[in-house]
């Protein structure tokens, strides 16, 4: 107990590293089992209290870029600030509560070996603990409180993603030496972290492209365009979900030849989704650097507004917009070339949706991009 108490301070004390380790059941359990001594020992004491969890603040006022030396890759990370959920604030009493209850649920999962999706995670909280948790986003943020307390992945607490994402194209797959052949059907994106981690990833493919929209996606897996351009074809079906990030980062490790391209509406939304992709997100907290890559903006660009879509085809913005664009406008992380788009979009009060090229015949699409590839017209 008195070695459990002294390794506390590595994780309840402010650190300038900030960020969620990769750790064996068997380390997070111990990490649990601190938490809970620390906590009875200063209850238990002379002057009995209750000791407040101090978690990493995940806000962009205390995020921090960290630039490559050898690349222009960038990556988000958090500093250490911290912010503190109490039981005896009212404002943050039923938090507190709540990551206790996670942390019961999640110490259970790891004795017995086995994993959770957010989803059933939230199913199981809501029969335990109807009284703190309502919704799905309630659980999700305090997943992340957990995260920010222990210093570990999510996926080292025993919960796994539920993966929207998809792949095709030139691309093969070993998991458990069963052979997925991209090309030939495609592939749903495991939920799976360990499983992604340890896939064998085999490819003959110039180019990885990612893509904003399943219904795009489907477009060019069905007209079979890595054939005339030998790529890959990656979509989380809108915003990033952490499987397919994942995914991509170990193919961006295991082929860095490969340009990684981004192909998203022409609209803050887009921007927002691209940048997850290129510098991962600060709602991913003390995990977000670690599945970001290098990927470069194809296109639906200004240009592209201007020269290929039609008045007729572009979507007033919305307030929601508006707000995305703020957000964004006042990221650091944004490059000069992204935040001069931004400020065309917002000028302009437009959207310009991909399927917008459409216009020019549904076999346009593959030539645009083509088009941009050979030209290098990407950012």
């Amino acid at each position: 107990m008195a070695e459990l108490l002294k390794n506390s301070s590595v994780f309840f004390s402010d650190q300038q590293l900030c960020y969620a380790d990769i750790l064996p059941p068997s380390e997070v359990r111990a990490r649990i089992e601190v938490a809970i001594l620390k906590f009875l020992k200063i209850l238990c004491s002379e002057t009995p209290s209750v000791s407040d969890l101090p978690l990493i603040r995940r806000k962009m006022s205390n995020s921090r870029v960290r630039r490559g030396l050898l690349t222009d890759g960038s990556r988000i990370f958090l500093s250490h600030s911290f912010y503190r959920r109490s039981l005896m604030k009212d404002c943050s009493a039923v938090s507190f509560i709540r990551v206790w209850k996670v942390m019961e649920v999640c110490y259970q999962i790891l004795v017995l070996e086995k994993r959770l999706t957010q989803r059933e995670l939230f199913y199981k909280l809501i029969c335990d603990s109807p009284s703190y948790f309502m919704s799905q986003p309630q659980v999700n943020q305090t997943i992340q409180d957990l995260v920010g307390l222990l210093r570990c992945s999510r996926y080292s607490l025993g919960i796994i993603a539920s993966s929207r994402g998809a792949v095709s194209g030139r691309f093969l797959k070993e998991p458990n030496k069963e052979v997925v052949d991209c090309s030939v059907w495609g592939y749903t994106i495991s939920g799976d972290l360990n499983l992604i981690q340890h896939l064998v990833l085999k490819s003959d493919a110039r180019y990885i492209i990612v893509i904003e929209k399943h219904a795009v996606f489907q477009r060019l897996t069905e007209d079979c365009f890595f054939n005339r351009t030998p790529c890959i074809l990656i979509t989380a079906k809108g915003y990033p979900d952490m499987a397919t990030r994942l995914l991509l980062h170990r193919m961006s490790r295991e082929f860095p030849g490969l340009a990684i391209l981004g192909l998203v509406d022409w609209n803050p939304a887009g921007l927002a989704v691209l940048c997850t992709f290129k510098f991962g997100s600060i709602t991913m907290g003390l995990e977000a650097y670690r599945y970001a890559c290098n990927v470069k903006w194809l296109g639906i660009r200004k240009d592209d507004v201007e020269n290929l879509i039609p008045e007729e085809a572009l979507i007033p913005l919305k307030p929601r917009d508006l707000q995305v664009a703020k957000s964004l406008a006042s990221s650091e992380i944004l490059p000069d070339n992204y935040k001069e788009e931004l400020g065309a979009m917002v000028e302009s009060g437009c959207r310009a949706e991909i399927e917008a090229l459409y216009w020019h015949g549904y076999d346009f699409l593959g030539r645009y991009i083509e088009k941009k590839i050979v030209q290098s017209d990407y950012i």
